[in-house]
């Protein structure tokens, strides 16, 4: 009898400590989290007006390299400097599978997820073919691959192989998605202390459509049926089967909208959560960052409602096919700088972005102004109107 009492004691104690563990944990990952979304700064938007000043000076009709000028002033802003040099560019992938795929919501077999996530260092993939072109280091993680992967190619930051089934349970527990965002930060700390000038942010991990487009459901109030495309190809019946799992995920976990990681955690990805955890980190730590496709509209989305000053940092690229990017990207507030009828995701339009912002740079820092080209400029000086270039607040 009085070891029976004892095992139900020691019992007792285990579990007080197991549920004191978590709750620790959580304060720790939470404590660490709120460090860096409270210490982002607005970019120095009084660079910002000297370099439409300059922008304004250079030969040229005023505004008329359109959206790279757009980019150079708010690369200024970022860097606190005029002229920038954009030499050291890198893209973060994030990878990691998720357990909605058992509702057959991908034409793709998950172990896609394996095989691309080994393959992007290897130049063969759509986004490893580009950075190669472009000359583009690729940062290739593993945040919940369902395999074990030992690769120098890939980085294991594994929390844990794949989500749940969202469309059963929750997909992840919040000190999970917490874990991913930080992973994302820590992984810009890396880029920063390496030499990056700019990051762009991609992904891999089949199913991922299906979490992107439930998220956006919940944070735009849209329909799922205006959101959900389908994928890498499906036929009519199992698009309509991703819908219906789609809305039976949101019914059965109930997020809380206002509670951007709380929606995250129960209808997210491992991969998302990180991919928002790099571009909070970019804001944070200063670095200009580029959104590729839909999956990463999503992931900014998520940390721009986390903290809008996240905006000020998020450079675009390309206008995504999938249906759900111009909802996400409306909600922004942004405008995709290229339209090239892409969709294929993994961060391929960052490396095309990447020059377009190299260009802008260059635009900066090399054209002549008026004076230096020794031409007079009274001519445009009545249309010379700094209120017509208003910088982004």
């Amino acid at each position: 009898m009085i070891f029976k009492i004892l095992f139900y004691i020691i019992l007792i104690i285990l579990r007080i400590v197991l549920i004191y563990s978590s709750n620790f944990k959580r304060v720790i990952f939470i404590k660490s989290l709120e460090n860096i979304i409270n210490g982002i700064e607005h970019i120095d938007f009084k660079v910002c007006e000297m370099a439409q000043d300059r922008l304004n000076s250079l030969a040229k009709p005023l505004g008329s390299l359109g959206k790279l000028e757009d980019i150079a002033r708010k690369i200024a802003g970022i860097t606190g400097k005029l002229n920038n040099s954009i030499i050291n560019k890198r893209i973060i992938i994030m990878c990691a599978d998720n357990g909605v795929i058992e509702e057959g919501v991908s034409s793709c077999p998950q172990y896609v997820t394996t095989k691309q996530t080994l393959n992007f260092k290897k130049g063969i993939t759509g986004v490893g073919a580009l950075a190669l072109f472009y000359n583009c280091d690729l940062l290739v993680v593993d945040v919940g691959v369902n395999s074990d992967i030992d690769s120098p190619n890939v980085l294991n930051k594994k929390i844990r192989k794949s989500t749940n089934n969202m469309a059963k349970t929750f997909a992840m527990t919040y000190e999970e998605a917490v874990q991913a965002i930080n992973i994302g930060v820590e992984m810009v700390k890396k880029s920063k202390d390496e030499g990056f000038d700019i990051l762009g942010v991609g992904e891999m991990g089949i199913g991922n459509t299906s979490t992107s487009s439930a998220i956006t459901t919940v944070l735009t109030g849209h329909m799922v049926e205006e959101v959900v495309g389908k994928g890498s190809g499906l036929l009519e019946r199992d698009y309509i089967n991703k819908i219906n799992v789609i809305k039976k995920a949101i019914e059965i976990n109930k997020p809380n909208k206002k509670d951007v990681i709380d929606v995250l955690s129960k209808i997210g990805g491992f991969d998302i959560a990180a991919m928002a955890g790099v571009f909070l980190g970019s804001a944070y730590y200063k670095i200009p960052v580029v959104i590729d496709g839909f999956i990463s509209a999503v992931a900014a989305l998520i940390a721009v409602r986390i903290n809008p000053i996240v905006k000020e940092y998020l450079i675009t690229s390309h206008a995504s096919k999938e249906i759900g990017y111009k909802i996400i990207i409306d909600e922004l507030g942004l405008e995709p700088m290229l339209n090239l009828d892409m969709r294929l995701g993994e961060g391929s339009g960052c490396p095309i972005a990447f020059s377009v912002v190299e260009a802008s740079c260059a635009v900066m820092n090399n054209m002549a102004t008026f004076e230096e080209a020794d031409i007079n400029d009274d001519y445009i000086d009545n249309v010379r109107d700094k209120s017509c270039y208003i910088v982004d607040r």
